[in-house]
């Protein structure tokens, strides 16, 4: 991600600071003070709350179902 566009994004729950995390299989934008971690899809941050993915279930490699699939 770049730099930046990381120095001015915040977490949208508490306007925490986000720093990048990676799995093997996805990127995402972790709040530390939330414990909450936005997905990025297609090279975009996805910053909605309701898209914030709990740390122990991004660890366990959880993600939302997506009503429509990517192309």
């Amino acid at each position: 991600m770049d730099p930046a566009l990381l120095a001015i994004l915040a977490c949208p729950k508490c306007r925490g600071f986000l720093k990048p995390v990676k799995q093997e299989d996805a990127e995402g934008l972790s709040c530390s003070a939330c414990s909450l971690i936005y997905p990025i899809e297609d090279g975009i941050p996805v910053l909605l709350i309701e898209e914030g993915i709990a740390e122990p279930d991004w660890a366990a490699g959880k993600r939302p179902q997506r009503a429509c699939p990517p192309r």
